[in-house]
């Protein structure tokens, strides 16, 4: 293991750094926000703009990557992530931070997708599946870490934002003293919707519900938090106890649904995060106090987080070897438009019913995604147990590209099945072109021939004079 590790240590530490700045960073202007006396609808637009960005930053990053190249397109934006967050702590305006918050949307999507792709070119099909579970690790323990920054410090003054720019800075040295080579190009972002609705429509329509969830949940909850009265301890904590949720439940919830319809499973977990969503709208009301709302968060985060795996790995049962990458990918876009609405949605919630809207918002979601995964267990039979694919755990959808399913080991197939489709797709055209090279031969020949054929034709036949039996008779 550490032998596989060594060759990537460097990209890992660049992770860690970015997922530990974008932790701070996601927590921090909420709250910050809230201190302020923003409304709830200017903070939900903080959200909103982020995943806008990031979105886009999918689309766009590989052609930036390719006229840049990897080193100083992750240089760049890794400035540009510092700036953001800076600039957020010089100019406080909600307005400003809307931009702001994009611009690290954008850089955050491009930082991510130039990792992956790195990593991606560092593994074989041997450790594919280890290197995979080691970005997890990471990815989670740096997002973890990151939040519980903020209370070391406070929010209402700058050095938050300074501590958050000092990891966005340090992520550039492990990366930028690296020897490894650069990878390839960037593969262009390209989602094909009807292909994913007729593959799965409870996937796609699921990515989009799990999205509004984890929108919602994400960019609010510690907006929830500081309106309650919770320390800024309490609120990290809050977010913590939720992506640990996320982490504990994913792995039975991906188990239980290798073993039946992953539908009654979708449809269970929403279920699940209703009620839990319905119990965090009257803690306030019951003799425990605010500790059960941690309580509630993680069995939250236990349904927010794993509702996207589930309904990825709905997709995969149907989809084709070769088209796992490209369904992937597009469902990740989708579940990006859901984390779009997901921060105004629960803000519209928040501002016509307090605090308690945030749960509202989530509750509501979570309920739609059990009645559509329920209502499609009418619409088509389910797959046998034994042509279904196992289950893969994943990282958190929020910090994910459409560069990252190059690292998943189902990947694997993929590759390998493009690979084929693309050599038989070579021999066909190689066998066309000989053949067409044969026939245009065959046609050159004939034409070759052509004028000694018409010079025979045109040349007058002799005629040819019978014997004269008498002159040879005696």
């Amino acid at each position: 293991m550490p032998l596989q590790i060594l060759p990537i240590a460097a990209l890992l530490a660049s992770t860690f750094f970015l997922m530990a700045g974008a932790g701070l960073m996601g927590i921090l202007l909420p709250v910050r926000g809230s201190i302020e006396g923003w409304s709830s609808y200017q903070i939900g637009a903080f959200g909103t703009s982020y995943a806008i960005a990031f979105t886009i930053g999918c689309f766009v990053m590989p052609m930036l990557v390719r006229s840049a190249g990897h080193v100083r397109t992750f240089s760049s934006l890794a400035a540009l992530l510092a700036i953001s967050v800076l600039l957020s702590g010089v100019l406080i305006d909600p307005i400003a931070w809307i931009v702001f918050r994009a611009m690290a949307g954008f850089a955050l999507a491009g930082t991510y997708m130039v990792v992956e792709s790195w990593l991606n070119e560092r593994v074989t099909n041997e450790s594919r599946g280890k290197i995979f579970s080691i970005y997890m690790v990471v990815t989670m323990a740096a997002m973890m870490g990151g939040q519980y920054v903020m209370p070391l410090s406070r929010p209402e003054l700058t050095i938050p934002f300074m501590l958050c720019a000092i990891l966005f800075a340090l992520a550039v040295i492990p990366t930028a003293l690296s020897r490894a080579a650069s990878p390839k190009p960037l593969t262009s972002v390209k989602i094909d919707v009807g292909l994913i609705f007729r593959n799965s429509p409870v996937a796609a329509v699921g990515v989009l519900l799990a999205g509004i969830m984890s929108g919602g949940w994400n960019n609010m909850a510690p907006v929830f938090g500081q309106k309650i009265g919770l320390s800024t301890t309490e609120i990290a904590t809050l977010v913590v106890v939720a992506m640990a949720g996320g982490i504990v439940f994913q792995v039975p919830l991906g188990r239980f649904s290798d073993r039946m319809d992953r539908r009654f499973v979708m449809t269970a977990a929403g279920l699940i995060g209703f009620v839990a969503a319905v119990l965090g709208v009257y803690v306030d009301v019951m003799p425990w106090g605010s500790s059960v709302y941690f309580v509630v968060a993680f069995i939250l985060g236990g349904i927010v987080y794993p509702s996207y795996s589930l309904a990825v790995a709905h997709a995969n049962d149907y989809a084709a070897d070769e088209d796992f990458v490209k369904i992937s990918s597009g469902l990740l876009i989708l579940y990006g438009v859901g984390t779009m609405v997901g921060p105004i949605y629960a803000a519209f919630l928040m501002e016509s019913f307090g605090p308690e809207g945030m749960f509202q918002a989530v509750g509501t979601s979570a309920v739609a995604y059990a009645a559509y995964s329920y209502y499609r267990t009418y619409r088509r039979e389910a797959l046998p147990v034994d042509e279904r694919a196992d289950f893969q755990t994943v990282p958190l959808a929020r910090t994910q590209t459409p560069t990252s399913f190059t690292l998943d080991p189902r990947a694997e197939a993929s590759i390998t099945a493009e690979e084929e489709l693309a050599a038989s797709d070579e021999a066909e055209a190689m066998a066309s072109a000989e053949a067409e090279a044969e026939a245009e031969a065959a046609e050159a020949q004939a034409a070759a021939d052509k004028p000694d054929r018409d010079a025979a034709a045109a040349r007058p036949v002799e005629p040819v004079t019978p014997p004269d039996d008498k002159a040879g008779g005696i």
